[in-house]
């Protein structure tokens, strides 16, 4: 049993000495016996088995970048339960109705963004898709369909 501070921090430091000398080892080893082929085909970036077309540097719609917060910001919220798990029998009826409340709140973000839009990829699609053609202000519909003809 560790006596003071220090000596309970020492499995943590050999620990942390393990895998930096296991990395660090992996890496040259790598770096000493493993083959060394440069020639225009290697050094080509992978796409799939595809040949690379068109620059890397493309432009990526928001809703990329959104649905990516949106599920970080849920998985972390996720990640509250499990602790809530944990002491639960010790908290009885006030960790129930915290819970309650806490899974409440974040429905209601759920509900608000899917109200919102910020699920539905088809219509943002559809309307930037349009803005660049010029003929977002050109929607058809049904009524204006001539049936006569």
């Amino acid at each position: 049993m560790p006596t003071s501070l220090q000596e309970s921090y020492i499995p943590v430091l050999l620990a942390w000495l393990f895998a930096i000398a296991n990395a660090t080892g992996v890496i040259v080893t790598g770096a000493l016996l493993g083959k060394r082929v440069r020639n225009k085909f290697k050094d080509m970036p992978y796409e799939s088995g595809m040949v690379p077309i068109g620059s890397a540097r493309e432009r990526f719609s928001v809703k990329f970048y959104m649905v990516a917060m949106l599920f970080i910001l849920f998985d972390i919220e996720a990640v509250f339960l499990y602790p809530w798990a944990v002491v639960y029998r010790d908290l009885k009826w006030f960790a129930f109705t915290e819970m309650i409340i806490f899974i409440v709140l974040v429905l209601a973000g759920f509900f608000y963004i899917w109200k919102k839009g910020v699920l539905d990829w088809t219509h943002a699609e559809d309307i930037e898709r349009r803005s660049a053609a010029g003929t977002l202000h050109k929607v058809p519909t049904l009524d204006k369909v001539d049936h006569a003809a």
